[in-house]
């Protein structure tokens, strides 16, 4: 906790974010996931929504709502009423440094897992066919 500039303080590795998952000894990968951007991805899995997509093209696009709108090939005004529902749904500071950091990690971490395991996380984490499909 020192290290982290917390002394005298302790935490759980679950409230430590992606430290805690670098320390614990079960890596729960999917609990991460969850608590970081868990919110996002259920209301895409219930309302077939595209946040967690709009999310990693804002990221991608260096935080510029304009870059990422042209990325997805929607208005600028879609990307930018998405990351109001995300900030609904993950709080006002979700894209202050430590938090995006979080953020983006687990993106990544959810797409990679669902690559790993054949599913499609565009489709509510349902397998993909053989080609993909």
């Amino acid at each position: 906790m020192g290290a982290l500039g917390l002394s005298g303080r302790s935490a759980a590795a679950s409230e430590l974010g992606f430290l805690g998952l670098l320390v614990s000894d079960g890596h729960d990968v999917d609990g991460f996931i969850e608590s970081v951007i868990g919110p996002v991805a259920r209301y895409d899995d219930q309302r077939l929504t595209q946040l967690t997509d709009t999310l990693e093209a804002f990221f991608h696009a260096s935080g510029s709502p304009t870059h990422a709108a042209k990325a997805l090939h929607v208005h600028p005004n879609t990307v930018a009423r998405r990351l109001e529902r995300v900030s609904e749904l993950l709080g006002e500071g979700w894209h202050r440094p430590d938090r995006a950091l979080e953020v983006q990690l687990a993106l990544k971490l959810r797409r990679m897992r669902s690559a790993l395991m054949g599913l499609d996380p565009l489709a509510g984490g349902h397998r993909t066919g053989a080609d993909g499909e």
